[in-house]
């Protein structure tokens, strides 16, 4: 039966601005979902105040409301369009469940008449009354773990008393694990039940007897109208309970599940998902198995909603989850729906994998100077790399070294700890690198039954750890010339990468490379098909492995490899990476619109990019689509393969930016500025050079390498100094410091933990207000300013922690004219072909330059979303050559002001300073559009801009 006759106009409700516990994953299910919906010709009407995400550009949706996510923005819109027939709030997070659910209870749903579609109001609350949800569990025979559920200090005392420890306690109606702890001992018990109790919205927690040492599985299932339900992916945590999910890695398919127990498993979600409620859409489940051969199953939590498990399992599988759950919402069925990607096969059909994933977390615990880093019920990762291999080494491999941490992967860089103490301290309390120290320790000669008794890791994985060292330990006894193809081979399928092969043999990374070219050792792409290859799939969406050759029958030798090189002329784009503080989703929007700027060209485009929560890394963005790290061995090979026109790099954040040099230095064209032009904008002293030459004052600065360097310094710049290291992300490492004793200790620090960098120190223009601008500037050195923006917050906090308001606010024209005039001289002299970004501090009407970033910068998103402008998409055409800046007709739309407003996720670190500074904090923004500067929330803003300043 096709999709209902009632729904003409459908209101989808956004997740917000991103914080730890709900990223961009919900951006990506919410932008499927959209186009999902238009597909079937539905007005969609959307709610969400995250200016810096794809979701909310103007392409995706009818209507788009940048409101704050509250009942009054919502009754707003519906007085506007009384023509919303439902609202679909699965797609984003817990944010739009909770706001569903408010507005149910004020009966505003039933004031306007607007269906609720995708899930029902009991579904949400019976999963999220942890009472209520367990004895529904009782009652069709699922088992849980021993619980009960405390609403006060006295109710949880008693609880405790009868299970003993350790004990877990869990907030109901929360996010992310927000209120969640375990409990060893008894003296520790009141705090956190006090700390559980006031992080839940109703006051409630559930007290769990502790599954420790447990494992942990999830399953993501589908049901429609019929009440056909698939199981779209199992997903295993190599961690065991006791550990968030989203701060766990995880491996799909499942790999230490026997069929029985899985057959079980399967059963058992799909009789919960029908027991919850009777609606169309998507669910999240998760289990937990016992470590033994009985393999004993208890069930934890089912989520009736897409979740941050379904964006991983949908880039896993290649199976679109949410664009399935919405068709499923409005009423289509599973078997009338097409698989996306083989295009032949229907919906119903269950995907299959014949490669594995591994998903790792990524965490910024730099950034909250004094936390905890142990790991627990708790999430605390800012974002999540994705490797696809043959085999689960392979795979292991690729997203260790997508995590952007410095490291070359697991081992043999030179980099592993050493110390027996500290190895077993991360084992015993698990760590953000314990995938790391689980080598180190194996590599020690620390027994895997010892490392098992700590970890509870299941055995199957420390023997897949043991296999990787056993290998390393053989191919070093040879040297680069003794090394023969097999172990090559071997050491490249179990996912080692070249510069590790190097550290094995005492050689250079190119050397090795040059030993695979000639012993055709040589990477091949393989085909994401949701059905290991049992149809042909039509998307193109590949990752990478190495295979041995095969004879055919008449004799001729191939290697099967299944991305087919066009004849198109191609591009290029770099993506971001893992998400983290400093460098967020709006790097994806970026890289969204630079794709699509490049195929309104005519190229050919092409996506790399190891990020599963990002509209960027789904099949059917790019032309072609490589989901493998951002690393040079990686994206070289691909470029040899696809031999593009040139690639683009000022869309990726930092992380692209980082592999300019490379690519210039093996003669691969760069799209837009170059890296001469980069490089000099980087580094302090030729772009200090350029603003002498220009008359554009800046603040006096000098370079030190050692600390009695930054001494002599002191002398001349006066105090207050803003110390900071060179090429670093997200202000890592600066502070500012009023004395000769502070200096000293911030610079130890530093070069303890970035020997060899340069270190930046610059007299701190005290008082002075911050602004920035973003400007497009093409080949012949035309340039426009597409907004300057004016910082609430004093000068000395990082631009991404601050309130910028778009106009300024409080510059008079003398001031904003230099600062026009600046940025045009600055972009023309590092002849900038595309974005550009340029920070200013402005004190007694003189206007200095602190920086300029020539790439697309975090307000990118912000300006064009306040103006209604496609930004990207022009500059993009600039640097491909295929217009000047002088083509487009610019027509900024602004009444009143935009404010870009940080958001901060301070309240997983309890006992982080949380005062800020020139480091930035921040994981995600909202954007605040006012009327006047009379605004109440302005004055807010504006009185408290004095208290920021951490010195």
């Amino acid at each position: 039966m096709p999709k209902r006759k009632d729904l003409k106009s459908v209101l989808i409700i956004g997740s917000g601005p991103i914080v730890i516990g709900q990223a961009c994953e919900f951006d990506y299910s919410g932008s499927q979902s959209l186009r999902s919906l238009r597909e079937d010709g539905i007005e969609t009407v959307l709610i969400n105040s995250n200016p810096a995400t794809i979701m909310t550009d103007p392409s995706m949706a009818d209507h788009i409301y940048l409101l704050p996510l509250t009942t009054k923005s919502i009754i707003q819109i519906l007085k506007e369009h009384p023509q919303i027939d439902a609202v679909l709030p699965t797609m984003g997070g817990q944010t739009a469940l909770n706001l569903c659910i408010e507005a149910d209870d004020k009966g505003i749903w039933e004031d306007f008449n607007v269906k609720l579609i995708g899930v029902d109001i009991d579904a949400i609350n019976i999963t999220e009354d942890r009472e209520q949800f367990r004895e529904l569990m009782l009652k069709i025979d699922v088992p849980m773990a021993p619980q009960a559920t405390a609403t006060s200090f006295l109710k949880g005392k008693e609880i405790a008393q009868e299970f003993g420890f350790p004990l877990v306690i869990r907030s109901s109606y929360t996010l992310g694990g927000a209120g969640a702890s375990i409990v060893y001992k008894a003296e520790d018990f009141d705090q956190l039940l006090s700390f559980g109790l006031e992080a839940s919205p109703i006051h409630e927690v559930m007290i769990d007897k502790a599954m420790m040492g447990w494992k942990e599985y999830e399953l993501e299932l589908l049901r429609d109208k019929n009440d056909n339900v698939v199981i779209i992916c199992s997903i295993e945590n190599m961690d065991p309970m006791g550990i968030h999910t989203g701060d766990s890695i995880t491996v799909a398919p499942a790999m230490t599940l026997s069929d029985t127990t899985f057959q079980k498993m399967r059963d058992m979600s799909i009789k919960m998902m029908r027991s919850i409620g009777d609606f169309e859409g998507g669910c999240n489940v998760q289990f937990a198995v016992s470590p033994d051969e009985k393999e004993d199953i208890i069930a934890i939590e089912i989520n009736p909603r897409v979740s941050r498990s379904s964006a991983l399992a949908s880039k896993a599988t290649g199976y679109p989850i949410a664009k399935v759950a919405t068709k499923l919402a409005i009423g289509y069925t599973l078997d009338e729906l097409e698989n996306g990607i083989t295009k032949s096969t229907s919906a119903l059909f269950e995907p299959t994998l014949d490669y594995v994933i591994v998903k790792i977390p990524r965490w910024n615990f730099d950034k909250f100077e004094g936390s905890d880093r142990t790991l627990g019920l708790q999430m605390k990762s800012v974002g999540e790399v994705m490797g696809i291999g043959r085999s689960f080494q392979e795979a292991l491999h690729k997203a260790t070294q997508s995590l952007e941490i410095k490291r070359n992967g697991l081992g043999a860089d030179g980099k592993g700890y050493t110390d027996y103490n500290q190895i077993i301290d991360k084992l015993t309390n698990a760590s953000w690198d314990r995938v790391f120290a689980i080598y180190d320790a194996i590599a020690m000669g620390i027994p895997l039954t010892q490392i098992y008794d700590i970890t509870k890791i299941d055995m199957w994985y420390l023997k897949q750890y043991e296999e990787l060292f056993q290998l390393q330990k053989e191919i070093s006894t040879y040297t680069i010339d003794t090394l023969g193809r097999d172990l090559l081979l071997e050491a490249k399928q179990k996912g080692y990468g070249d510069r590790q092969i190097a550290h094995m043999l005492g050689c250079l990374e190119s050397q090795v490379y040059t030993k695979r070219e000639e012993l055709k050792v040589q990477r091949v792409f393989k085909l994401v098909d949701t059905c290991a290859a049992e149809f042909k799939a039509k998307t193109p969406y590949y990752y990478s492995t190495f295979e041995n050759e095969i004879e055919t029958a008449d004799g001729e030798i191939i290697i099967a490899n299944e991305s087919i090189v066009t004849d198109k002329k191609k591009i290029i784009v770099l993506g971001s990476g893992p998400n983290r503080i400093g460098q967020g989703i709006e790097f994806d929007y970026c890289c969204v619109h630079g794709v699509l700027a490049a195929a309104e060209c005519g190229y050919e485009t092409i996506m790399i990019n190891c990020n599963p929560e990002t509209v960027s890394t789904d099949f059917d963005t790019a032309d072609k689509l490589y989901f493998e790290p951002v690393f040079w061995e990686h994206i070289y090979d691909i470029i040899r393969h696809e031999k593009p026109e040139g690639v683009i790099v000022q869309l990726g954040g930092q992380t692209a930016l980082k592999l300019a040099e490379k690519l210039t230095k093996y003669g691969i064209k760069i799209i837009g500025t170059s890296f001469e032009a980069l490089d000099l904008a980087e580094d302090r002293g030729s772009f200090s050079e350029l603003l002498k030459n220009n008359n554009i004052p800046y603040p006096e600065f000098g370079i030190a390498e050692t600390a009695d360097e930054a001494l002599a310094l002191a002398d001349q710049l006066d105090f207050p100094i803003l110390v900071r290291p060179s090429y670093v992300l997200g202000g890592q490492g600066m502070k500012i410091v009023i004395n000769k004793e502070e200096l000293v200790k911030h610079v130890v620090d530093l070069l303890g933990r970035m020997p060899g960098n340069k270190l930046l120190l610059d007299h701190y223009l005290d008082g002075a207000i911050e602004a920035e601008a973003d400007a497009i500037c093409d080949a012949d050195g035309n340039v426009y300013i597409i907004g300057i923006m004016e910082h609430i917050e004093p000068c000395g906090i990082h631009s991404g922690d601050s309130n910028a308001t778009l106009p300024a606010f409080n510059l008079g024209e003398f001031v904003l004219q230099q600062i026009k005039d600046h940025t045009r001289t600055i972009a023309t002299e590092l002849k900038t072909v595309g974005l550009i970004n340029v920070q200013f501090a402005v004190k007694d009407d003189i206007v200095y330059i602190i920086e300029a970033n020539p790439r697309a910068s975090r307000t990118v998103p912000f300006i064009a979303k306040a103006y209604k402008e496609p930004y990207v998409n022009y500059a993009t055409k600039v640097m491909l050559g295929h217009n000047k800046v002088t083509d487009f007709n610019f027509n900024p739309q602004l009444e009143g002001f935009a404010i870009k407003q940080p958001v901060f996720s301070f309240n997983k670190f309890p006992n982080v300073d949380k005062k800020l500074g020139p480091e930035m904090k921040s994981t995600g923004e909202s954007i605040l559009f006012i009327d006047s500067l009379k605004d109440d929330q302005f004055y807010d803003l504006y009185a408290r801009r004095k208290m920021y300043l951490n010195k």
